[in-house]
């Protein structure tokens, strides 16, 4: 590993005694990284990669010993602990990623459904993760036993993001005014989707749009702004409303520097199939509709450049890996070999690079090195 993920990832714990210290923990770590990296996505497959690659990995450190058996490197990573896992990860992407200041910020979470161990009686780990979508990179992620747990969840991942300037998207289920005040007190400003969980205040922003709506927004100050996409036969319109105009809710004050609603409709034709889709949103921002429309583009486009390149390209979703703290580890380190594949500048698809680092030990050590 650079030198600056080994600074980094120095603080991480090793739980074991000293005379079990055969294989340094670097040297674990960086074996599984580099063989994530190279497309392996089983403890097997670390220590084949490992053999293969012995030379050259003892160019970045020692490995007196040789490479450890696929169980000793199981143990070890499964007993790592996630929370300090996550702060040097954290800790290592502040560095890495430029000032974060008007970035917008997704929070989003995603089930590795190969985690669950019906044996054991375990549900699938459930991580949420926060990704930078103007540097591309994940910032962090905290894991949780249930989807249900994202509201304890999100204000721990938080509380470890720098959000000064930043705009925070999360979808319904992070509506909640403890988040929402949270963001505000680091800075940041929220984006926030609304459901029937928050259910009055959803009926009372359903009603004043819908009103709105069929009166073209007569004697309501708003902004607008409209978005087409025509791709293989179907055809997108994306209509943006916003306004500053809160008369209408009855606890407004509840949320914190709330200044505006937002009315998202999607339309779309694909052959002979029409839909129309509307999203509601409450958010600390201006009624700026462009605004408003790049932070709800890129909260949806966490599913495209986060969620389906760890299932298709890592293959999470395929992983059988269940034991101790492993998949919420190995989940990191997906992100983290994401965000060194995202610093290397050549224009490669994600896939492909992969497939590089595999069969090139130059390519490899230069996203390595950064």
């Amino acid at each position: 590993m650079s030198a600056s993920i080994i600074e980094h990832f120095a603080p991480l714990p090793d739980f074991r005694v000293e005379r079990n210290k055969l294989y340094p923990l670097p040297e674990i770590l960086l074996l599984v990284v580099c063989a994530v990296l190279s497309g392996a996505e089983g403890w097997e497959a670390i220590e084949e990669f490992g053999k293969a690659k012995l030379d050259w990995l003892r160019k970045f450190a020692p490995f007196i010993h040789g490479i450890p058996s696929p169980d000793c490197i199981a143990y070890v990573v499964s007993r790592l602990r996630p929370k300090a896992f996550q702060a040097c990860f954290v800790s290592w992407t502040r560095a890495v990623a430029e000032a974060s200041g008007g970035e917008l910020v997704a929070v989003d979470g995603k089930t590795a459904r190969g985690s669950r161990d019906r044996r054991r009686g375990t549900s699938a780990l459930h991580m949420v993760s926060a990704w930078g979508c103007r540097n591309r990179l994940v910032l962090g992620q905290e894991a949780t036993a249930e989807k249900s747990n994202e509201i304890t969840a999100i204000p721990k991942l938080l509380e470890l993001l720098e959000l000064n300037g930043c705009i925070v998207t999360i979808d319904a289920m992070g509506c909640q005014s403890k988040i929402a005040a949270q963001i505000v007190a680091q800075g940041g400003d929220y984006v926030l989707g609304l459901k029937g969980n928050q259910e009055r205040l959803h009926e009372e922003v359903r009603e004043f749009f819908t009103t709105a709506v069929a009166g073209d927004f007569a004697g309501v100050v708003h902004d607008y702004t409209e978005e087409v996409d025509k791709d293989h036969g179907r055809l997108d319109v994306r209509r943006y409303w916003i306004t500053e105009e809160l008369s209408t809710l009855s606890d407004a004050q509840r949320w914190s520097a709330l200044r505006s609603i937002g009315l998202v409709e999607r339309e779309c034709w694909s052959g002979d199939h029409h839909t129309i889709e509307q999203r509601l949103f409450i958010n600390s921002i201006p009624a700026n509709a462009k605004r408003f429309a790049h932070a709800v583009r890129g909260h949806w486009g966490v599913e495209n450049r986060l969620h389906w390149r760890l299932d298709v390209v890592f293959g999470e979703d395929a992983s059988r890996i269940r034991k101790g703290h492993a998949p919420a580890i190995m989940t990191a380190i997906r992100h983290l070999c994401m965000n060194l594949f995202e610093q290397e500048p050549s224009k490669l698809r994600l896939a492909q690079k992969r497939r590089k680092a595999a069969w090139n030990d130059d390519y490899r050590a230069k996203v390595i090195l950064g």
